[in-house]
């Protein structure tokens, strides 16, 4: 199952910042704190303090810098996903290649953000998140191709050409309703495309359909 919306106040999306740059960390919660949607709940300075406030306030995101100093990004991201808490996590980078990105989907980021984003894109990557929207920029989600071919696995499973597009619509950061517009198909035939893929590929959400696509080499 796809996770809760853990850390939604009322109609307010709790967010709790790991950034170990003071300047920037201060930067991304004012950015935050102009939407009356959104509301920073704790801004911390490494990895240990992020799983800890991420415990202690239950947010529905966890924004964190990938090389976050004791635990970085992606580790945050896998114990998350270990301890089984119940918040989307967001990682910001300087770099966007495609490795790194690949991990961190992997590992069950929901999102992936360069430091270079502007104040909107900041503020809708969360929004997006916290709807349980896979959030990648479009230069990593058109730069993603060559490391896609990479990888592979040993088990490719038959995937219908339908099923293709709806996989690298996932893949370009697509919701199921830009999908059905832009496939020209109503959101309940792509939802059972959704599932479909869900079931061949042995997972339960957009962001890891998308990482074990890539780790399978079905995305070319």
């Amino acid at each position: 199952m796809e996770r809760g919306n853990g850390g939604v106040n009322g109609d307010r999306v709790r967010v709790v910042i790991a950034e170990d740059h003071p300047i920037y960390r201060d930067g991304l919660a004012r950015a935050l704190g102009w939407n009356h949607d959104i509301e920073v709940v704790a801004a911390v300075g490494d990895g240990q303090a992020a799983l800890e406030a991420a415990r202690e306030h239950a947010p529905c995101v966890l924004m964190v810098d990938y090389n976050l100093p004791g635990l970085n990004g992606v580790q945050i991201a896998g114990a998350v996903a270990r301890d089984g808490l119940d918040c989307r996590v967001l990682l910001i980078s300087a770099t966007t290649e495609g490795p790194i990105v690949f991990e961190a989907l992997e590992r069950g980021a929901s999102g992936y953000l360069g430091k270079d984003a502007e104040r909107e894109q900041i503020v809708d990557a969360v929004l997006r998140v916290a709807k349980g929207q896979t959030v990648l920029p479009p230069e990593v989600a058109t730069g993603l191709a060559g490391q896609i071919r990479m990888r592979s696995g040993s088990h490719l499973p038959q995937l219908s050409d339908r099923e293709r597009e709806v996989l690298r619509s996932f893949a370009a950061g697509l919701t199921i309703p830009q999908v059905a517009r832009n496939l020209h198909l109503s959101p309940s035939t792509v939802k059972s495309h959704t599932q479909r893929l869900y079931e061949k590929l042995g997972v339960s959400d957009r962001a890891a359909v998308v990482a074990e696509a890539m780790r399978r080499g079905l995305l070319e």
